[in-house]
């Protein structure tokens, strides 16, 4: 027996944390159908969801200043505020903030790990879930590691030379322009020089470079040109080159290299048989270890690189390196320079290490893979506790670094411009986040997890370094529905900061977003969290419908740009990439993305391209230039049995890689050729210059892509998605506008909705109303932020669902005579009459408010009046209306109308109306608070000030 598992067992007996008598939690054939083998239906989990399916959130233990009767208050608060798990996270104390002298606990030491135990504990009492972040901060390192287990990176340095020059310099000069310009670098790096190369530029052979390196040992390099321009390559590895980002005491100091399986193992190893140890096993007390941002900052070395290269790939591409590589800077992306840093080149010349360079990325991404992911995947696996990562970044497979991981991670952040109208030339330009809150990445994770059949996605989720402080429950909502769509079903919430209550305002923030129990909005957070514990229940019973296939050009982007950083790349090629899984999905089809290697590894079946579970009728490459002879051969043969293949802009034309790629191309070519004698079923089309929604929907109608739900006048802001659970069909609708409403034809396929009845099931509140759809036609009207579940099942019994109306006959203003009361968050109370309503920005006395505001006023009604609703108008901020004095409701995102059912009465009525506002105007004022000014008044989070409170115009009807 081994000595880890020795250990393991031992350590039981003597352990506080006793293993529950269950099944290892890896095993998640278990969680199929669970709801039918308790005995619920699938209306019943989504009414009341169990804890497990709640939002978690990532609980920052800053700077691990942690104690335990602090540990459990935070629990409970997390837990009434209905959060079901916690994600422990160790990670370095912020910066502006004063820690009150509290002690530093180092990550694994003893004491450490005996609160960590009694967290577990403690969690495990209030049944709520845990998961434990692998090392600190992000990426996982420390300074216990060896030199040769930190990460290695090898970059160029470039001195461009004008002749006839004869010089000399120092290999520190080559160093230090060497030394990439990264966010995290570590201060023990060292440098070593490999080659240096005289190189003319312009550059069209290889046998044109001269080779220098005999005079590296002497420490200087001697030049001498003739006329004309030259520059001096420099190869140089650096060891170490990189710090963990916000590592915690224990866990800091250099980053771990993740090419290296022993070190990997090592690493992992020692953080588990630390931990059980003294605690005995972590199954049944933690569902998941979690790897965070895999932020390498572009390492891309190990020992045996080059060795693995030419196994791989069949040739030596040592002495090309240099002409492979680009300049990086921060997060390891490629930089700008990179157009005038190294020489120019030939076209065949630039050809040639194009296609090397792709074979560089495929095998760097090929052994992070096999070193990294699969080692991680094992390890957790012998722990029996569940695999969570966000497994991309810069040179790893997209989609394939999911398959793997049990809880694939993606990312959704909170940025200005989430609600608001987005141009389809402004997203091109910006395409990782202008309107929208998932990322690149949401959709890759997702479709990896479809193909997987897994249905428990999670995402980092409302991430927020640009709007703290001004956490609207609406903006929250956004953002998590367009999460929801790209296909994530459980959110883990970014994040909870550990921060004593006697801690100074705003208390201790290592990142933004504002979640703590001071925030204006915290005592209504639970209609949020209730909302996403919902639909996170019932989507995880079901399964995301997809038939179309997408496969982007990654191959061509990893050729000609390199990999670039997810989620944020510095280039997404072509930059329109998203909008066209977005126009699918807005004109009522479905889609994941597929891969090279997917293809290649589906069957071909009845005309349909089958991965596992998944069926694929039809397939869009966008701008794919390049592919692998085996994908153009699956291709085929998927076109040759009845599938139907959308070229955009392009057909494949070439092969990926250099050797022997003369040939390899000719296979492609004639793989094209054979499919265009099917021109029905392989066909180019041609991007439009605008409107991507509606030139979807006309190839939809040309080509007889059928929909499920076919949308009569679809809007960009408008999207959908469905699922399919035992007996019912599940159709999610989101509007993403803060500020527009839609009113929606809808016609639902009568094969899929045929004997079974509509019902809307509301997720706001967990009740349901039937639907009234007659041959499939259904008719809604969308507000701002808002959102529809509609379910077909073989439920019968319900009352019928009627929407509010907007307005009415006999419509009343209520515009003047407003007594107003302004609950000051800093404890401070003004009263005031309003002649009439206004949002308080534009008041100068309240522009920088923050809190409460209540809105009261009088009204009479005669004995014929009839008044049903009360509709608010604008509101900024969360609601709560009492009519005589009785509670009407608390309602948060967008139209505010409210169901008056006989709370008026002839004569006299009194309105009260509750706003609580966002905080970051008020903060914005804090010029003596260091963090407040940090977060709203900085540089790039100099945040504009929000709108405030109640501007009507206030109607009853």
């Amino acid at each position: 027996m081994e000595r880890r598992e020795f250990l393991k067992q031992c350590s039981v007996a003597a352990s506080g944390l006793v293993l529950a008598n269950i099944l290892p939690s890896y095993a998640s054939a278990m969680l199929r159908e669970e709801h039918l083998r308790s005995g619920k239906s699938l209306f019943e989990v989504f009414s009341n969801p169990e804890n497990r399916y709640r939002p978690f959130v990532r609980w920052w233990w800053n700077g691990n200043k942690i104690e335990r009767s602090e540990l459990a208050r935070e629990l409970r608060i997390l837990k009434d505020a209905g959060i079901g798990g916690v994600e422990i996270n160790p990670i370095s104390f912020p910066s502006r903030t004063d820690d009150m002298g509290k002690q530093s606990i180092d990550w694994l030491s003893d004491e450490w790990i005996d609160l960590l135990k009694f967290t577990l504990e403690e969690a495990k009492s209030l049944e709520m879930t845990c998961d434990i972040l692998v090392g600190t901060g992000f990426p996982m390192g420390g300074d216990f590691l060896e030199k040769e287990e930190c990460s290695q990176i090898v970059v160029i340095a470039v001195k461009k030379l004008k002749g006839p020059l004869t010089t000399e310099f120092s290999l520190f000069d080559l160093y230090k322009e060497a030394d990439p310009a990264i966010t995290s670098p570590y201060s023990g790096r060292t440098m070593e020089m490999l080659d240096v190369k005289l190189v003319p530029d312009p550059l069209n052979r290889i046998d044109e470079v001269m080779d220098l390196s005999d005079q590296i040992k002497s420490g200087m390099i001697k030049v001498s040109i003739p006329k004309g321009d030259y520059a001096v390559y420099g190869l140089v590895k650096i060891e170490r080159f990189m710090r963990v980002i916000q590592g915690a005491p224990g866990g800091m100091g250099p980053v771990l290299n993740h090419y290296n399986s022993a070190a990997v193992k090592k690493y992992l190893n020692r953080m588990s048989d630390s931990i059980q140890r003294k605690t005995g096993p972590l199954a049944g007390y933690v569902r998941s270890f979690f790897v965070d941002s895999l932020e390498i900052e572009g390492a891309n070395w190990s020992e045996d690189m080059m060795t693995e290269f030419k196994r791989r790939r069949g040739y030596d591409i040592y002495p090309y390196l240099p002409f492979v590589l680009f300049k990086i800077g921060a997060m390891g992306n490629t930089t700008g320079q990179n157009i005038q840093y190294p020489v120019k080149t030939g076209e065949v010349f630039k050809k040639m290490t194009d296609r090397m360079r792709y074979d560089f990325e495929l095998t760097k991404a090929e052994l992070f893979e096999e070193r990294f992911v699969t080692p991680y995947v094992d390890w957790c696996k012998e722990n029996k506790i569940q695999s969570r990562a966000q497994a991309y970044g810069r040179g790893y497979f997209p989609l394939e670094g999911s398959f793997e991981i049990d809880i694939p991670e993606c990312e959704t952040w909170l940025k200005y411009g989430i609600g608001e109208d987005i141009s389809e030339e402004k997203f091109t330009q910006y395409p990782w986040h202008l309107g929208r809150g998932n990322t690149m990445i949401n959709k890759l994770v997702s479709s990896a997890a479809h193909l997987k059949n897994k249905k428990l996605i999670s995402s980092e989720e409302l991430t927020n370094t640009d709007m703290v402080f001004n956490e609207s429950l609406e903006i929250f909502k956004i953002a998590g529905d367009q999460s929801t769509i790209s296909g994530v079903t459980h959110p883990v919430f970014h994040g909870f900061n550990y921060s004593p209550p006697e801690a100074a305002f705003p208390g201790w923030i290592t990142y933004g977003g504002y979640f703590n129990e001071k925030n204006t909005m915290w005592p209504y957070f639970k209609h949020y969290t209730d909302y996403r514990a919902r639909l996170s229940a019932v989507l995880q019973q079901a399964t995301m419908f997809a038939d179309i296939g997408l496969l982007a050009p990654f191959a061509d982007q990893w050729s000609e740009y390199g990999a670039q950083m997810e989620p944020f790349p510095v280039i997404v090629s072509p930059a329109y990439q998203s909008l066209i899984w977005e126009s699918i999905h807005q004109n009522g089809n479905a889609c994941d993305y597929v891969s090279e290697r997917v293809i290649q590894d589906s069957e071909v079946k009845k005309g349909f391209l089958t991965y596992g579970s998944r069926k694929y009728h039809t397939l869009f490459l966008i701008e794919v230039r390049s592919v692998d002879t085996a994908t153009a051969s699956k291709l085929y043969d998927f076109i040759r049995e009845g599938g139907r293949v959308f070229c955009i802009e392009t057909v494949p034309e070439r092969s990926t890689g250099w050797n022997n790629y003369e040939k390899r191309d000719q296979e492609v070519k004639e793989w094209v050729r054979k499919m265009e004698a099917y021109p029905d079923r392989f066909i180019l089309l041609h991007k439009p210059t605008a409107d991507f929604s509606g030139w979807y929907k006309t190839v939809q109608e040309k080509y007889s892509l059928k929909p499920y739900m076919k949308i009569r006048k679809p809007e960009s802001f408008i999207t959908q998605v469905r699922y399919q659970a035992t007996d019912a069909e599940l159709f999610l609708l989101t509007n993403s506008s803060s500020r527009h409403s839609a009113s929606l034809d809808i016609q639902f396929d009568q094969e899929i909705i045929k004997r079974k009845q509509a019902w809307l099931w509301d997720a706001t509140t967990g009740r349901r109303s039937k639907l009234a759809v007659e041959e499939g036609l259904f008719h809604i009207n969308l507000g701002p932020a808002d959102s529809k579940l509609i379910v077909f099942d073989h439920h019968r019994k319900g009352t019928m669902w009627k929407a509010h109306p907007l307005t009415g006959t006999q419509v009343k203003e209520l515009s003047t005579g407003w007594d107003v009361e302004f609950r000051h968050y800093d404890g401070t109370v003004n009263k005031e009459k309003l002649d009439r309503l206004t949002d308080l920005k534009e008041l100068p006395s309240y522009s920088h408010f923050a809190g409460t505001v209540v809105y009261r006023t009088t009204f009479q009604l005669g004995d014929h009046d009839t008044k049903d609703f009360l509709n608010l108008g604008s509101v900024y901020g969360i609601c709560e209306v009492k009519v005589n004095g009785t509670e009407a409701g608390t309602q948060w995102f967008g139209r505010r109308v409210y169901a008056l059912d006989g709370l008026l009465h002839i004569g006299e009525n009194e309105i009260e109306i509750k706003v609580i506002t966002v905080m970051v105007n008020y903060m914005k004022t804090l010029k003596d608070n260091e963090v407040a000014q940090y977060w709203t008044n900085q540089k790039k989070k100099d945040q504009p000030l929000q709108s405030l409170g109640l501007a009507g115009p206030v109607t009853i009807y």
